[in-house]
């Protein structure tokens, strides 16, 4: 809880902190207004899929020219700006008149978050060097505490009874808290890098770092998705228990990235990715059980040792050799999110075609790919303290 305290203390710290939760609030605010829109514009599921497709295709569009222009800007201004165009960003989709305004808002939305992430991610790698602190997990944790605010605004839905109102009491909020502590970061720079003549073997450590990115925002998608209905077909679990599975998840990996620096400070990035990997696959283990209560314990564990491992990646990312902090995280982000998004598909196909136990049983054998991809960095001495 050290980096936490940090956070809560110093208002460098809880500067770029708040940025993470602010991005989940955004997000968060919108979500849950997803089915309202739908009736809305009178759109089925099918419109209303592609019209969300827009906003992945805006995060996947600035993900190739982010690095450069926080580079050129410097990364604590990138940040800011990331928050200035969210802040307005984020607004438009509750305000599109037709389908069509409604999907070139989500692209935009889509835009300024994958940036905004991106340069908080940079931000907060670049003053750990600086002051030789770890608190890139907890960081993560103010994510997954953005998205429990937002959840909880879910019940000021009758109060307001307009979105559009309730986005923007929740961006005003969010702009004013950033406004006050922009100030702490806005100066920050990346430190300059000696750059290397591109050689695969320069690269290859981002290459299996993008893959356990991969593979675990895949699964963290998955979960999200697929929980709740793993548990009512293949668990039997009564109705009032079927959020139980994603609700432990998310409790528990909110709860993990909050202690995950200062175990990483004690043993290295890598063997916490290695030990956050191991917890899940016990996880998925309980899951696989199939009795209820187990898989909900089951759910928790793979959280917990999920919390640990993404805030790892953009720390061991932020740190490659030759390879500028910005290049890094954003490469790391792609991956992640290419997972995340193309996972739940591809599992909800195999579970259809042959049944949900066995997309979980995939899940597992892509949990043991990360474990190899852990040790085999581990063995090249990556993310040692």
């Amino acid at each position: 809880m050290q980096s936490l305290r940090l956070i809560l203390t110093h208002p460098r710290y809880f500067a770029p902190a708040w940025v993470f939760a602010s991005l989940n609030i955004w997000f968060g605010t919108w979500a849950i207004y997803i089915p309202l829109v739908k009736e809305k514009l009178g759109i089925d599921k099918a419109s209303l899929g592609i019209a969300i497709f827009f906003l992945s295709l805006g995060v996947f569009t600035i993900f190739p020219v982010a690095s450069r222009i926080i580079n050129r800007v410097g990364v604590g201004k990138a940040t800011w700006y990331g928050v200035l165009v969210s802040s307005v960003a984020a607004m438009l989709p509750l305000l599109a008149p037709n389908y069509y305004l409604l999907m070139g808002s989500l692209f935009l939305f889509g835009a300024s978050n994958g940036f905004t992430d991106i340069s908080m991610n940079t931000l907060v790698t670049e003053i750990e060097k600086e002051d030789r602190k770890n608190f890139m997990s907890a960081a993560h944790g103010f994510f997954s505490l953005g998205g429990v605010i937002a959840g909880l605004g879910s019940f000021l839905i009758p109060v307001f009874g307009n979105p559009a109102l309730h986005m923007f009491l929740a961006v005003l909020l969010v702009f004013i808290i950033n406004l006050i502590f922009h100030k702490r970061y806005l100066h920050i720079t990346a430190a300059p890098i000696e750059k290397e003549p591109f050689s695969f073997n320069l690269f290859r450590p981002l290459l299996v770092i993008g893959l356990v990115s991969f593979i675990v925002m895949g699964s963290e998608g998955a979960i999200v998705d697929w929980s709740g209905l793993y548990l009512q077909e293949i668990s039997m679990a009564p109705e009032f228990l079927l959020g139980a599975g994603f609700l432990a998840f998310s409790t528990s990996m909110t709860l993990g990235r909050f202690v995950g620096d200062g175990i990483s400070a004690r043993i290295g990035s890598v063997k916490i990715v290695i030990l956050g990997i191991g917890i899940a696959m016990a996880g998925y283990v309980l899951v696989l059980t199939t009795y209820t209560l187990l898989a909900i314990t089951g759910f928790a564990l793979i959280g917990l040792g999920f919390s640990v491992i993404i805030p790892e990646l953009f720390r061991i990312g932020g740190n490659v050799r030759g390879v500028e902090s910005s290049q890094g995280v954003a490469f790391i982000a792609g991956t992640g999110y290419s997972g995340f998004l193309m996972a739940p598909p591809v599992l909800g196909f195999l579970a259809e075609t042959a049944s949900l136990k066995l997309s979980f049983v995939t899940l597992l054998a892509s949990s043991f790919l990360v474990l190899l991809a852990a040790l085999y960095l581990l063995r090249k001495g990556k993310g040692k303290k």
